[in-house]
């Protein structure tokens, strides 16, 4: 855990304590902070008080007392409204910040790369944390993608922080410069957080603050927002800047044609790896992310050779169209983090006959997004709160079941493929929505469907051991995603 040393015999006061929270109280008291925290779910008191978190209600104390509110991300800070405790602190001219704040007041000797977007966030973090690592670079990775970022081991000047930087996040986090930053896309998400599309885009783009040359900004290019902001770092000039893409030549950049990932920052349009090699990289989507991670990772100083034979061994992440199993000809991914139609439409683009199962506490926008990708949909089993809503939808486009809950609906899916026996046939869990109206989170959600998949009576193949085997990912120009 982060000794944060600035804080010593300073009050603070810490508001929300699910993991990232209970772990800033945690460190801050550790670290003889004078910590006052609290949380509007007593259930989450308990925990912390368990944990010898000194508990304080904040909505009762002498605000001009204090000089600095450490929230948690998942409170409102601007839109719809301010929470009530970030009025109190604001009204009094308290500082708010993030634990990313407090990592780096404590850790200024250390390099940081950071990554955001919409999409790929959290593949693209660990694909350059496992770059750094395996090369032999010190390396701690952590952020939105579920480790807090205090609970990271302390770095010398040599050692770096790869973090997953939601818009949240971001807005909380007032000192870095990053010496990478990676924007993958953006699309419309989060909106009952912002106050419309230019909002998100602006906290987005705070990633690249006070960036100057040496420092450099990677760069998606294949949505309008991203390209855009790629447009406009590159006319102003004061960091180096990366354009990449999954799908179309950027001359400076770093690119994927075909499966292959190309190098043309040097301006040789080298090609240095085949993704298609990888099974834990299928689609357009992540082979941008791989682009990000390969410019990143140059950028840190890692050798090219190297980069490549570590994205070749890159196992993936759980819950992000994570192979599971490979049965009667069967596969069965676990796509459970994609909670909304844009990262179900890049899932169902990879895929050449689909068994989906999606539903859950549904978003704004519904399935509209994953419009372009039904063709590769056999039929889809609808599950939660979402099912009437996204039936609505798919009538008339793709057959459906109301099944209810997951289990059901992967019994349905499971038979369905198995009876009609399509090449290329696959079980995908990419609910397009969230996750809490039936499981606590996306992981409990994922997890549950691995059960399902793992209790199957068979010969099961683990894709991970047998490159290749798995059914019928698709690249660009095959039914990828309209961007």
């Amino acid at each position: 855990m982060i000794d944060i040393f600035p804080f010593t015999s300073y009050p603070v006061c810490v508001f929300g304590l699910g993991r990232s929270g209970l772990t800033a109280a945690k460190a801050l008291v550790k670290s003889d902070a004078e910590v006052s925290a609290w949380d509007d779910d007593e259930d989450a008191r308990l925990r912390a008080e368990e944990e010898g978190v000194p508990l304080v209600d904040l909505y009762k104390i002498d605000w001009k007392e204090h000089t600095t509110l450490v929230l948690s991300p998942g409170i409102p800070l601007h839109h719809p409204k301010p929470h009530k405790i970030v009025e109190l602190a604001q009204a009094a001219n308290v500082e708010i910040i993030g634990d990313a704040e407090l990592l780096i007041r404590a850790q200024r000797d250390a390099s940081y790369i950071g990554i955001t977007g919409t999409n790929g966030k959290s593949t693209t973090t660990a694909l350059i944390g496992h770059i750094l690592q395996i090369s032999g670079r010190e390396a701690e990775v952590g952020g939105n993608l579920g480790i807090p970022v205090l609970e990271l081991e302390a770095l010398a000047h040599e050692g770096s922080y790869v973090l997953e930087m939601s818009s949240y996040q971001l807005e909380l986090t007032k000192s870095i410069t990053f010496d990478v930053a990676v924007l993958l896309n953006i699309s419309a998400d989060h909106q009952d957080r912002y106050g419309g599309m230019d909002d998100y885009i602006a906290a987005k783009k705070t990633i690249f603050h006070r960036q100057t040359d040496p420092r450099t900004a990677v760069v998606g290019v294949d949505d309008d927002f991203t390209r855009k902001i790629y447009e406009e770092l590159k006319s102003v000039g004061d960091q180096v800047l990366i354009g990449i893409s999954g799908n179309e030549r950027v001359p400076g950049g770093v690119y994927v044609i075909d499966g292959v990932l190309i190098d043309d920052t040097e301006g040789q349009e080298t090609p240095v790896s085949d993704l298609r090699e990888n099974p834990s990289l299928p689609g357009a989507h992540n082979w941008q992310n791989a682009a990000a991670a390969y410019a990143a990772a140059k950028a840190a100083g890692v050798q090219p050779h190297a980069i490549m034979a570590c994205i070749q061994s890159f196992p993936g992440l759980v819950h992000r169209q994570e192979p599971v199993s490979l049965l009667n000809g069967i596969g069965y991914v676990n796509d459970s983090k994609a909670t909304n139609a844009e990262a179900a439409a890049r899932a169902l683009a990879c895929y050449d006959s689909i068994y989906w199962i999606c539903g859950g506490r549904p978003k704004e926008g519904g399935l509209k997004a994953t419009a372009a990708n039904l063709g590769n949909v056999r039929h889809a089993f609808l599950i939660g709160e979402a099912a009437m809503e996204f039936s609505q939808f798919l009538d008339g486009k793709v057959p459906f079941t109301i099944s209810g809950d997951l289990k059901s609906a992967f019994e349905q899916a499971h038979k369905m493929a198995n009876e009609e026996k399509a090449e290329g046939a696959v079980v995908l869990l990419s609910p397009a929505a969230a996750s809490f109206d039936q499981f606590d989170n996306f992981e409990a959600r994922g997890d549950a469907f691995r059960d399902l998949v793992e209790a199957l009576p068979g010969d099961h193949m683990d894709p991970s051991e047998e490159p290749g085997i798995f059914p019928g990912t698709r690249g660009p120009g095959e039914g990828e995603m309209a961007s």
